[in-house]
């Protein structure tokens, strides 16, 4: 049997879009979906964001790329914005999370070992975590499905439980750079730091000159309904890895950061050739446009109680299949007692609603940011008679 012409590397589903209407997509074969999936997070305007959309047409027919040797106006009011939204002093734009991810560890270090810490290149990281596929990233996670196939892992990672403040002190040691940690596990099953946590880690970071690094690839943007969830924990961070939502469709990813913590990232010290164009900055800028402002970002959250509520209600009458249902804002978990890679392919299959699988047996509901309650109301529908008529020893 020979290869496919793309890569065999994902368990790919019937489902192939081709368009896109709002908060749904069309498939070649004419089905239409609820999409409470967006790209695992990625398309928070929805799919045909008139705003979007004229961004990119009108930058594509004027300039869509120039090499970083020059100057970048477009890029520079960008990293503005996002300074002046954030905790950061400097942003480093790249194309995916993975890369946003592999600056922030890069800026880690480069903070000690600038100032001639050499020894400090150690970044401690959380059971369950996702950090992306690059091999520094799958590194940083703690599990074996990621690193099978891929020995040796790269060093310079430290793995503790999460939501351990106590193992996090204890693993602290002569080559400790940092902890890297999502505020919200995504792959990890919509898992929740809690508050005594995070600003233990800060305290920690304070205390023995740490970086804090946060990743939020997936809760960022205003999915948690925050900006960035670590605003709902009174903290700072010093370093943080964005993406996904950020270019609401288009690849684009940022590294953010103090200035103290980029003391290391000087010329030479990383680049991207991609990373930053003028097509990605006005991606970038139609997103902000929207999302960063109290009022969206209210309604956010406020649609996310609506929904969380509602699925609450509901998975009562199903005690057999649903256990709880946790998240903030639009990023909302339902752990479920059965696996639940069946279930999403039964609710996509049967009742043309999309969803997405992680860890802990949770389904994600990650829909557009711009949805209503109308979608609110077809998610519910569509939830109820996938519930209803699922069996779980079906064959997905």
């Amino acid at each position: 049997m020979s290869i496919t012409p793309l890569m065999p590397v994902y368990p790919r589903c019937d489902v192939r879009p081709v368009r896109g209407d709002h908060c749904h997509l069309i498939s070649e074969d004419g089905r239409r979906f609820l999409d409470f999936a967006s790209g695992i997070a990625v398309n928070a305007l929805g799919h045909s964001h008139a705003g979007l959309i004229g961004a990119i047409q009108q930058q594509a027919a004027t300039l869509m790329h120039v090499s970083n040797l020059y100057g970048s106006p477009q890029g520079e009011t960008i990293a503005m914005r996002l300074v002046d939204r954030t905790f950061a002093d400097t942003v480093f734009f790249t194309n995916s999370g993975a890369e946003a991810v592999e600056c922030a560890i890069k800026t880690a270090r480069a903070y000690h070992q600038h100032a001639g810490n050499t020894e400090r290149f150690e970044l401690i990281t959380f059971n369950n975590a996702f950090h992306g596929r690059t091999l520094a990233t799958i590194s940083a996670s703690s599990q074996d499905k990621m690193h099978k196939g891929f020995m040796p892992l790269l060093p310079g990672f430290r793995y503790v439980e999460f939501n351990d403040l106590e193992a996090a002190k204890q693993a602290i040691g002569p080559h400790t750079a940092g902890f890297l940690v999502e505020p919200i596990q995504g792959e990890g099953g919509i898992r929740i730091a809690d508050e005594s946590f995070l600003k233990g880690l800060r305290a920690l970071c304070d205390e023995h000159d740490l970086m804090l690094v946060l990743d939020e690839v997936q809760s960022g943007v205003g999915r948690s309904g925050t900006f960035y969830a670590y605003e709902q924990y009174g903290i700072a961070p010093d370093i943080l890895a964005t993406a996904k939502g950020i270019g609401g469709g288009f690849p684009l990813g940022a590294c953010l950061a103090t200035e103290k913590a980029a003391r290391g990232m000087v010329f030479g010290a990383h680049g991207s050739t991609y990373g930053g164009n003028p097509l990605a900055m006005a991606a970038a800028g139609a997103v902000l446009d929207v999302i960063a402002d109290d009022g969206f970002l209210a309604e956010v959250q406020a649609k996310g109680e609506r929904l969380r509520g509602r699925i609450e209600q509901f998975i009562g009458n199903y005690p057999e299949l649903f256990e709880l249902v946790r998240g903030r804002g639009l990023f909302v978990g339902i752990k479920m007692k059965v696996e639940p890679r069946d279930f999403v392919a039964h609710m996509r299959n049967n009742h043309g609603l999309l969803t997405v699988s992680a860890g802990d047996n949770v389904v994600r509901i990650l829909p557009p940011l711009v949805i209503d309650d109308s979608h609110i109301d077809e998610f519910m529908e569509k939830l109820s008679a996938a519930a209803a008529s699922y069996q779980p020893a079906e064959a997905a």
